[in-house]
């Protein structure tokens, strides 16, 4: 059974950091693209950050490039989030992703299989 476990979230304000883990198992963790979502309530899931199988290639939304890092441990079969500088607008769930690829990373959710529970990142002053 795969299971994606985010954790790591929290309540921040304006400024500071967080660093969201999700620890996979159940699946050849090396051989998947990983990604972050996010999602507001009565909103469509938005993609944030994907990295490739190996980690050698990453891809951000533009709305947290330069402020968002994405990296994975397949030793660990974790994939994180660094966050910093977060903003109110950061606030959200974020979900991570699995897709089976050794190709290109994608921004669309459709295209991902396996994700997790999710994980709330508040950011308020």
């Amino acid at each position: 059974q795969v299971q994606l476990v985010e954790s790591g979230g929290g309540s921040v304000q304006p400024g500071d950091s967080l660093k969201l883990s999700c620890a996979a198992s159940g699946l050849s963790f090396s051989i998947y693209s990983m990604g972050w979502f996010r999602q507001a309530p009565g909103k469509e899931r938005e993609f944030v950050a994907g990295i490739n199988w190996r980690g050698g290639s990453t891809l951000y939304a533009d709305s947290v490039k330069g402020r968002f890092t994405i990296s994975r441990d397949n030793a660990k079969s974790t994939v994180y989030l660094q966050m910093n500088s977060l903003k109110p607008e950061d606030t959200d769930v974020y979900y991570c992703a699995a897709r089976p690829s050794l190709s290109t990373i994608t921004t669309s959710s459709t295209d991902y299989v396996y994700w997790g529970q999710g994980t709330q990142v508040t950011v308020s002053s």
